[in-house]
């Protein structure tokens, strides 16, 4: 049960709506949002903000966030968000932003993958202001004359305006008659929640739009538009997907969020600050004239500790700063460099040694320090891994491991693990 406490009293609209605005891709149409903003202050009546996110893999990254952010100010606004599970559609496959089809999962994955959902979003919104939904509570049961009724809204030459299917079909790829559908389920959503305001990435747009045209075909007031725009990755080239390594995970240890936004490129500070960070307007633009004449380094550690802070809290943020100065600091030796870090605990089944050992590019793989065993020995021949302080360089070497101690994994400057033996 959620106790909705709302207090509209004073609220300036236009103020409401710049908040609102900023950082944006588009918001369609914006008179439309206007409206509803003024008719929610006079009626004392707040918003109904939808977002849904199919359960497609464990985790979110800070690339999702941008949205989450946004779905907060209305919250801290007022407005409630309708977060909806795609449980049902993470059945089907959504290819918004891609050029395959998703590979579909099974019950007990999506099952899993929702509950950490749950977990992750909560670092970002407000619980007290979130209706959490599951779309398989209306989907699932849906008569067929129903889904004869939904289909008839929309045609295949519509359909096919979608960048996604265009560049599939000019590369001769298939497209599934599961996908075409994707987008009026998605929509109907809207129509079922009697949704105010829908909020997505801008590769979202076309099934965001398809609530509108549904709302309106089934005689209700279309929902407002909003698209956030894409967040690039670690390399400052690339979307931020966790298949091209260049993202950062809101779960992951604090240390190793801060570590991996002091490694991105310079040009990317502004950017994260505008769309990583709640900083007002006003802050947003003394960071970008500081960008012009201070050290982009001391600016970068800023983001970092906002960042982390805003996912843990502020003591986690100074150890975090802590544990990153102690790993770069010039001239200090590897065991000086450890004496502050917290190293990530990873379990090893004894059933992986062979009389009390392991491989070591095996080991490194196991813990997931390294993508495959030619990685490992990669690291090792350079000399880039280290077991207990000791330097590793042949690659086919033989590590003991014991459950009367842990043992201290160092792969190259940022990665630290220790392996504890299960029972």
């Amino acid at each position: 049960m959620i106790v909705k406490i709302y207090n509209f009293e004073n609220m300036n609209i236009k103020k409401q709506f710049e908040t609102i605005k900023k950082n944006t891709e588009e918001v369609i149409p914006e008179d439309e949002l206007l409206r509803k903003l003024e008719k929610s202050s006079k009626t004392k009546t707040p918003l109904r903000i939808k977002w849904g996110a199919d359960p497609s893999a464990p985790d979110i990254h800070l690339g999702h966030t941008v949205v989450l952010r946004k779905l907060r100010q209305f919250q801290d606004l007022g407005h409630i968000v309708i977060f909806i599970i795609g449980d049902f559609t993470a059945r089907i496959g959504d290819p918004s932003g891609k050029d395959t089809t998703r590979p579909k999962l099974s019950v007990e994955e999506i099952k899993k993958n929702s509950t950490t959902y749950k977990e992750q979003v909560f670092k970002i919104l407000d619980k007290q202001k979130t209706e959490v939904v599951y779309n398989s509570a209306w989907l699932e049961n849906m008569k067929f004359d129903g889904l004869m009724q939904l289909f008839s809204f929309q045609s295949v030459s519509q359909t096919l305006q979608r960048n996604e299917f265009k560049k599939r079909m000019e590369n001769g790829k298939d497209i599934r008659m599961l996908e075409f559908i994707y987008p009026l389920i998605q929509g109907y959503d809207s129509v079922v929640l009697k949704a105010d305001v829908e909020i997505g990435a801008t590769e979202q747009k076309f099934n965001l739009l398809m609530g509108r045209t549904l709302q309106k075909k089934y005689g209700q007031e279309p929902q407002v538009v909003i698209t956030m725009p894409i967040l690039e990755g670690l390399d400052g080239k690339q979307k931020m997907s966790k298949s091209l390594g260049n993202y950062v995970g809101v779960s992951e240890m604090p240390e190793n969020i801060y570590g991996k936004i002091m490694s991105i490129p310079d040009e990317l500070i502004l950017r994260y600050f505008k769309l990583l960070t709640f900083l007002k307007s006003e802050d947003i633009k003394d960071i970008e004239i500081s960008l012009k004449k201070e050290n982009p380094k001391q600016i970068k550690e800023k983001l970092a500790c906002t960042i982390v802070q805003d996912l843990y809290n502020k003591k986690h943020a100074e150890e975090a700063k802590t544990t990153f100065d102690a790993k770069h600091t010039p001239g200090k030796s590897l065991d000086d460099r450890i004496k502050h870090i917290k190293p990530e605990v990873k379990k090893i089944s004894p059933s992986q040694l062979k009389e009390g050992k392991i491989w070591i590019c095996s080991l490194l793989t196991t813990i997931k320090a390294t993508a495959s065993n030619s990685d490992a020995r990669r690291l090792v021949e350079q000399g880039a891994v280290y077991i207990d302080n000791e330097k590793i360089t042949d690659h086919k070497s033989e590590i003991a491991l014991s459950k009367s101690k842990n043992t201290l994994i160092t792969v190259g400057k940022r990665k630290y693990y220790e392996t504890t033996l299960t029972e």
